[in-house]
């Protein structure tokens, strides 16, 4: 569970495609009377902007919420630490080791866990998403998608700082990570299928079936 700015920079870039494109300005070979409609415009785009970056920063709390709240479950301990991923630094919030498998394997995940929920429930309640002018549920789905890929390419090639969720769910199940990652991976590609394409109900099935294995796998965890 690694909070640093990487995921703010996610955060940003994802969601900040979600606003619509830019509209012509008024111009100076423009009629003046132009200015007021693309002003409202202009205004309307940085609404949506700032709240498609609002969902974005709920779905990274919605993710650290699930961290902390099964740490607190199982009574782990959390702590800042200084963590390096390719000579930069950043500032991570990590959970003490020493946890049983099982118990390492829920708190490692239940980040995912959460943010699978919450993407779920919006997928579901809006199928239509991307053709609704919904920014802020679209910036939380931004970033699940964004996370789970990160996450995954992270797993697939082992690299990253060693407190990193891929990591610790595989240490816990006794599994290579490279199968974590694609685990991981997956079920945010297929959510952002289903954003492009609501009628596939293949994709919406296939990602709640990982899901749910994923957060299944917690028996596992305590099976070593």
């Amino acid at each position: 569970m690694i909070v640093h700015v990487s995921r703010a920079a996610l955060t940003l870039a994802l969601t900040g495609v979600l606003a619509s494109p830019a509209q012509g300005q008024a111009t100076p070979d423009r009629p003046e009377r132009d200015a007021g409609p693309a002003a409202a415009e202009s205004e309307a785009r940085g609404a949506r902007v700032a709240k498609a970056l609002g969902g974005g920063a709920a779905g990274l709390a919605i993710h650290e919420a699930g961290h902390l709240l099964a740490g607190t479950l199982v009574g782990a301990d959390f702590d800042l630490r200084k963590v390096d991923f390719h000579g930069i630094p950043f500032i991570a919030v990590s959970h003490a080791p020493g946890l049983a498998p099982r118990e390492e394997y829920a708190v490692s995940s239940a980040g995912l866990w959460m943010q699978y929920a919450s993407s779920e429930w919006i997928l579901t309640a809006h199928p239509t998403l991307r053709s609704e002018p919904r920014p802020f549920e679209k910036g939380v789905l931004a970033f699940h998608v964004g996370l789970s890929v990160m996450y995954g390419v992270a797993g697939l090639a082992r690299i990253g700082p060693p407190e990193r969720d891929t990591r610790g769910m595989a240490a816990s199940l006794g599994v290579s990570e490279r199968w974590i990652g694609l685990a991981v991976a997956v079920p945010g590609v297929l959510d952002a299928y289903r954003y492009a394409h609501p009628d596939a109900r293949w994709a919406g099935w296939a990602s709640r079936g990982l899901k749910v294995a994923l957060v299944g796998m917690t028996v596992l965890g305590g099976g070593r």
